[in-house]
């Protein structure tokens, strides 16, 4: 994928973009963009796909007054905008799904289909029990084994980073802690919004995600007029990583879907 820059609401914005075909915005999980995934190779050949590094992460901007998924939302429309695409297709995973939920409840024109795959976002059990496990106060083997099916996949060997991507790697896990914190892993006011969303949206959850429940997912799904939900075995949280192939498979099987 090629590297670009862009401005929007005053802040540089690192994108990436590659493939030709109907366009697709893809929208990443809280470990960051990384444009060598192989799931986004095989994207490219199918398709126009533009994926943005959020602000915080990669090279993009974070601005002081930036402090919430909201805001998010708006630099991805923004995005749109400044490269002409008045409606896309989008794929959000994990953090990006929530980005993803919150831009099509803002500007449901622009969304022709969507993927979310282990979304946060919305609040809908009780108000004194959080949706989700403490990700940050869990040991680092404990978040393995909620993340992934194979533990082995969340192995980073730092030694073999450069100092760019080892910078790259802090920064998102900070700004994901800016961005998820308070109120933890929600917007109170989404779920409220959700009524506003109109294109047809697969969710998808990988069976041993420790993270997301099947229960959230399946609630979060009933918040949209045209949902259906689907699994993919040997997956945990990041099933876009783990079981790539079956990622693209479900995802494009239902976004080339007319």
């Amino acid at each position: 994928m090629q590297r670009d820059e862009i401005e929007i609401a005053g802040l540089a914005v690192e994108y990436f973009a590659a493939g030709s075909g109907r366009p697709l915005l893809f929208l990443h999980d809280e470990l960051g963009l990384w444009p060598e995934a192989s799931f986004l190779n095989s994207l490219c050949r199918r398709r126009r796909v533009v994926a943005l590094s959020l602000p915080g992460f990669g090279q993009s901007d974070l601005p002081l007054w930036m402090d919430c998924v909201d805001d998010l939302s708006y630099v991805a429309l923004g995005l749109l905008d400044r490269l002409g695409l008045s409606a896309v297709d989008v794929i959000g995973c994990s953090l990006g799904g929530w980005v993803a939920a919150e831009l099509t409840s803002k500007a449901p024109e622009r969304v022709k289909r969507l993927v979310l795959a282990a979304p946060y976002g919305v609040k809908l059990g009780a108000p004194d029990r959080l949706e989700f496990p403490d990700l940050f106060a869990m040991s680092k083997a404990e978040l393995a084994e909620r993340s992934f099916h194979n533990v082995s996949s969340a192995e980073i060997n730092g030694a073999e980073l450069s100092d760019a991507d080892l910078t790259k790697l802090v920064r998102n896990r900070e700004s994901f802690a800016l961005f998820a914190w308070e109120p933890y892993l929600h917007n109170p006011k989404l779920s409220r919004r959700l009524d506003r969303a109109n294109a047809p949206t697969l969710f998808i959850r990988g069976a041993s995600d420790g993270i997301v429940s099947a229960e959230y997912v399946a609630g979060y799904a009933a918040l949209f007029s045209d949902a259906a939900v689907t699994e993919v075995p040997a997956a945990g949280h990041f099933v876009h990583l783990e079981q790539p192939e079956a990622f693209i498979t479900q995802s494009l099987g239902f976004l080339d879907l007319t």
